[in-house]
């Protein structure tokens, strides 16, 4: 038998995966996900990994664990690398014993002092993660990774992750990243203006409502998929969403009917939408010049159903594949640390790990 841990240590959301498997395969899995803003108490993240693995491995003893990391762009550090010392450091605290490898922007695992000696190649390197595992299951496909902050397009070719970016710089400049979500998006990040009444409002730039507004109006998400703050600090009702959905174009919920602000949100969902379909066409018409003719989207994240699905449609795929119907378990909101799980476990076990269909 052998237990894995994985980590994705995120910005905002934490999320964690375990494994057991036993010759090469999965008779275990189980994830979990917590909403921690690093930059407001970076050394709160050691309390926040050790209620991950609480949660996650039920008392098994734990062989190795995966790490990556998003986190080290957060303010709360100067630059990455403090941020890569500073996190690989809390992590060592949580598992002074346990064998940790972490993963770099090529889909290497690295040992610890590895990695410090080469942290801007372990630095937001997630994506390589989720792309070396659905790329065990699915030979010509662009992910499609939507969370509560960004958008990860990952392209496979041949059963291999054919990335042009490692950096987020690079994968900004060639749309393999986008930075639209779920949740935690300004509005005025996705609309500069918006159809009211008879005419054109212009938005306001301030914090006054998030993407988790406008999808928890139209029913996308839920309150309890709702993680995090809202700009307000109000709760996360429907109403409390309409009023600061409302504020975006400096009216309120006295100044504009529910039906005007549904509008106003049905029309920032299809601009998300389309943002995200922009940039899944860039990288779509550059992994054509593979000839391949049968790339499928596969989709992943909490924004799966609404966004991704949705993009992909716009951009014409006819096979649009669900993340949780190729890994048992409905884990696909952590499906990076799931992946990362899965990279270490079949390192130490010599071979891809496998599970009973």
């Amino acid at each position: 038998m052998l237990s894995v841990l994985g980590f994705d240590i995120g910005g905002a959301n934490t999320k964690a995966a375990f494994v057991k498997t036993e010759t090469g395969v999965i008779k275990e899995l189980r994830s979990a996900s917590k909403y921690f803003p690093v930059w407001k108490n970076p050394k709160g993240l050691y309390n926040v990994l050790m209620e991950l693995v609480a949660t996650v491995k039920a008392g098994e003893a734990i062989d190795a664990v995966g790490i990556t990391m998003t986190a080290e762009l957060s303010d709360a550090y100067t630059t990455k690398r403090e941020g890569v010392y500073q996190i690989l450091a809390e992590v060592e605290r949580v598992f002074p014993d346990a064998a940790v490898f972490v993963l770099n922007v090529e889909g290497g695992l690295l040992m610890v002092e590895e990695a410090r000696a080469e942290p801007l190649k372990v630095a937001a390197a997630n994506w390589a993660a989720t792309g070396w595992l659905v790329s065990q299951l699915i030979r010509n496909c662009i992910v499609v990774d939507i969370g509560s902050t960004s958008t990860s397009l990952i392209p496979i070719v041949d059963g291999a992750v054919v990335a042009t970016g490692m950096s987020d710089l690079e994968k900004l400049v060639n749309c393999e990243l986008l930075y639209t979500g779920c949740l935690r998006t300004n509005v005025a990040a996705i609309v500069k203006a918006v159809p009211v009444r008879m005419g054109v409002a212009r938005v306001s730039s301030e914090l006054f409502a998030t993407s988790g507004d406008i999808h928890l109006i139209l029913g996308n998400i839920t309150s309890e998929e709702f993680t995090g703050e809202t700009a307000d600090g109000r709760e996360k009702t429907r109403s409390n969403s309409l009023a600061r959905l409302a504020r975006v174009v400096c009216a309120d919920s006295e100044t504009l009917s529910e039906e005007e602000i549904v509008q106003i949100a049905q029309f920032v969902y299809s601009r998300q939408v389309e943002l995200v379909a922009d940039c899944l066409r860039q990288v779509y018409e550059r992994v054509k010049q593979s000839g391949k003719r049968d790339f499928s989207a596969l989709v992943t994240g909490l924004g799966k159903r609404f966004l991704a699905s949705k993009a992909a449609e716009k951009v014409g795929f006819k096979n649009i594949a669900d993340f949780d119907d190729l890994v048992p378990g409905n884990v696909s909101k952590a499906s990076t640390a799931v992946g990362l799980a899965f990279m270490v476990a079949s390192k130490l076990e010599g071979g891809v790990v496998k599970w009973k269909q």
